[in-house]
């Protein structure tokens, strides 16, 4: 099943969406919000999916979907931590700043805790105060949110409390990365709200696209306009989401709601690099890899991170060409 949250209040007003993305039921009579039902997701389930399967056999009538109107399925939640599950994407930036990328990088997996309070809606501008050193740039990636996950979970186990899929767009500041890092103590400021697209569905509705936690597909990105990337979600993904989920829960618990990112998309091209989609390759999820190419290949980097009024779509189409979570449409402005 789809489901959204309409901009409402603080966090949103839960509705059930047809896969077209066409018509939406209200759900308030099951759970009043996202994170309503997925903190009684046992009992609450069952009931959304009759209601979803009521709307998409034209049981009930339901009205028009407008994805402008939805916020993040999540508008704010108790918790987002982001993995870096393509290690393809951390092996370039290191190789560009000629450092040698530990071999633990491929067994133990690179995550971080972002800021959770104020998500942006799926078509919200990116507003920023400034553009030049700040080093705007997006990050197309894929999601899950869980239910409750107990500490110490196996992966094999963690798969399944991954209850709803979706995308994002991780923003983030790289002009301030680099001196945050040197202080050891993780990002803060180089990572402010990240949005997510209008609708997040369950693992089945993805079918054979959902596989050993992986979603394969590709994950499409136009910068002002242009094909920016269409990598494959479920290829070059070393770390798979049950083990980003049993990663993030090794110490601690997992409440239900917990945002688990897979960091940013990436693929190799016959064992080296990628290339843009210009040149026959797959493009990029992000500004900063293609800079990082370019650096490796030209000595420096010519493509310029985003300025202000320039834009970034992110979406992902089934087999068929059905969009599956609607799009992440934002514009770069000034605050």
């Amino acid at each position: 099943m789809k489901l959204a949250s309409l901009k409402h209040g603080r966090d949103g007003q839960l509705v059930v969406v047809n896969s077209a993305l066409t018509k939406m039921t209200s759900a308030a009579e099951i759970a009043p919000t996202m994170q309503a039902a997925l903190d009684d997701w046992a009992n609450v389930e069952p009931q959304l999916q009759s209601l979803y399967l009521q709307l998409e056999n034209g049981e009930i009538a339901g009205e028009a979907f407008d994805q402008a109107k939805c916020h993040s399925p999540l508008p704010r939640a108790y918790q987002w931590a982001d993995g870096s599950a393509y290690v393809n994407h951390v092996e370039l930036v290191r190789k560009a700043r000629n450092a040698v990328m530990p071999d633990s990088f491929w067994t133990d997996p690179l995550m971080y805790q972002g800021g959770s309070d104020s998500f942006l809606a799926p078509t919200d501008n990116i507003v920023m105060p400034q553009a030049d050193g700040f080093g705007i740039d997006f990050e197309a990636e894929v999601a899950v949110i869980t239910d409750d996950v107990p500490m110490g979970v196996s992966a094999e186990d963690a798969l399944k409390h991954i209850k709803l899929i979706m995308i994002v767009n991780d923003v983030s500041l790289r002009g301030l990365i680099p001196g945050e890092l040197a202080k050891g103590f993780g990002f803060f400021q180089s990572k402010p709200s990240s949005a997510f697209a209008p609708v997040c569905v369950t693992p089945d509705q993805l079918g054979d696209a959902w596989q050993d936690g992986k979603v394969h597909l590709p994950l499409v990105s136009h910068y002002n306009g242009d094909m920016f990337g269409k990598p494959e979600a479920g290829i070059d993904m070393t770390f798979h989401f049950g083990q980003l989920v049993a990663h993030a829960a090794k110490t601690r618990p997992l409440c239900a709601g917990t945002v688990i990112g897979s960091g940013t998309v990436s693929n190799k091209l016959d064992g080296g690099p990628g290339k843009p989609v210009s040149e026959g390759g797959v493009g990029y999820s992000c500004i900063a890899e293609i800079r990082m190419i370019e650096t490796i290949q030209d000595g420096k980097p010519t493509t310029a991170f985003m300025q202000f009024g320039d834009t970034i779509q992110i979406e992902m189409f089934d087999k068929t060409g059905q969009s599956i979570f609607g799009q992440i449409k934002q514009k770069v402005e000034q605050i």
